[in-house]
């Protein structure tokens, strides 16, 4: 398997955005990818975009955004707050936000939610984020759920143990309000990271998936 660097190897400041519905959602679906860019890179810039949380998960998305974040340039959090379960049907607010971002965030690269995630937040911010940003790399990535909607990814991440375990560490101390979800455990998490290795030949065992629909190299 042939392998790609998607960034350049000089002083160029990187640009990241990290789009997520809900405040669980960056972490889990890319929070490896990052905290590798990070560890690798002095120089990356990121803007971490929440859309819906309210609550004690305000103070969640913030408390794990920075543990993530830590080794950043420069980074912008933004918390929204748009009603979880709802944003199709407030499209027009979301559609009007993306296009405040455009305006003043031009990314390297992007990472937001698989275009086929069955969740439909999840699926509204895909479509917009395609939508918004034209001319941009891209990366999907994926959260498992109840509803089976796992697929095949295209693009792979490798990750090592010591980023994997930083990551279900910071996932599983910073959001104890999700703590009661049959979903939400490190057996969990880890499963999925090391089906991904697998599929990928992974060196160390572990990666994160990808969709990437367009690349130019």
């Amino acid at each position: 398997m042939n392998t790609i660097g998607i960034f350049p190897k000089n002083d160029k400041p990187l640009t990241i955005l990290c789009l997520g519905a809900h405040s669980d959602d960056i972490e889990i679906g890319c929070g490896g990818t990052i905290l590798r860019l990070l560890a690798e890179y002095n120089n990356i810039e990121v803007h971490w975009v929440v859309f819906g949380s309210s609550g004690i998960r305000n103070a969640e998305a913030f408390e794990s955004a920075n543990k993530f974040l830590v080794n950043s340039l420069k980074k912008n959090i933004i918390v929204e707050s748009f009603k979880d379960g709802f944003f199709p049907y407030a499209g027009q607010e979301i559609k009007a936000f993306f296009e405040t971002l455009k305006q003043t965030i031009q990314p390297d690269i992007i990472f937001t939610h698989y275009r086929h995630d069955l969740h439909q937040d999840h699926r509204l911010i895909s479509e917009l984020t395609w939508n918004t940003f034209r001319n941009h790399l891209i990366l999907e990535y994926e959260i498992m759920k109840y509803d089976g909607d796992i697929g095949n990814p295209n693009f792979f991440v490798q990750l090592d143990d010591a980023l994997c375990q930083q990551k279900v560490a910071h996932i599983l101390e910073s959001f104890k309000s999700q703590a009661n979800h049959h979903w939400f455990s490190k057996e969990a998490f880890f499963a999925l990271l090391r089906l991904r290795g697998i599929e990928c030949n992974a060196t160390e065992h572990y990666a994160e998936g990808f969709y990437c629909r367009k690349i130019v190299i």
